[in-house]
């Protein structure tokens, strides 16, 4: 590998979106700083951190967006989205509205980003199951139909949330290595966004990439 491509970085946006107090902050600071504050505040308006990772020997800088659930915030919130080439749309396994939100959030989605967004639908709180109201068969099911990978996690345990985010910036690496190489248009946004590309044969296939994080 050439000192050149080495030292090629990449900068992904990820947005975290979904109704307020299903633990999208907790989700974050979980795999950012491996955190969890049982009375973590509603966030205002948007914060986010910064967390490096390595895929197949490239520096990858995951700036994750946690986003206020609250309608108040709505307004001040979606200018977040532009640039942002993943996703993670969050509801809470225990309460069944928050599940029944998904779908607005993902028309939201839909309508801030005008690029192709690599999307995940989390159920949180999977440590719940006791009083469980979304099965996990119900949200594969919205999943499979809207096209979004699936994944059960648990903040306050830790279950599937590095997966959960591994998952979201390997298929963004994909999109962009395999898919979106050769357009100009892509480029020309992603460049705005400090993204890189490098046109020598990145792997197309997501399962064979190696993610592990370069920084504690």
């Amino acid at each position: 590998m050439g000192e050149e491509e080495s030292g090629e970085e990449y900068l992904f946006k990820i947005v975290v979106i979904g109704d307020s107090a299903v633990g999208k902050s907790n989700l974050l600071s979980r795999f950012a700083r491996n955190e969890f504050d049982h009375n973590t505040k509603a966030t205002i308006g948007v914060e986010f951190q910064t967390v490096c990772v390595e895929i197949n020997g490239k520096e990858v800088k995951a700036q994750i967006w946690d986003t206020a659930g609250q309608e108040r915030f709505r307004a001040v919130t979606s200018a977040y989205y532009r640039g942002a080439v993943g996703a993670l749309v969050v509801y809470d396994i225990t309460r069944r509205t928050t599940f029944d939100s998904v779908s607005r959030w993902l028309d939201e989605l839909n309508t801030h980003c005008d690029t192709a967004v690599a999307r995940l639908l989390v159920g949180n709180k999977c440590d719940l199951e006791n009083i469980r109201e979304v099965s996990v068969d119900e949200a594969k099911g919205v999943a499979e139909s809207e096209g979004l990978f699936f994944i059960e996690t648990s903040a306050l345990d830790s279950t599937n949330v590095k997966t959960a985010f591994e998952i979201a910036i390997k298929e963004i690496y994909n999109n962009i290595s395999r898919k979106l190489l050769n357009s100009d248009s892509y480029k020309a946004e992603l460049s705005v966004n400090r993204v890189s590309l490098t046109k020598d044969g990145a792997d197309s296939n997501h399962s064979r990439l190696g993610l592990s994080c370069c920084s504690s």
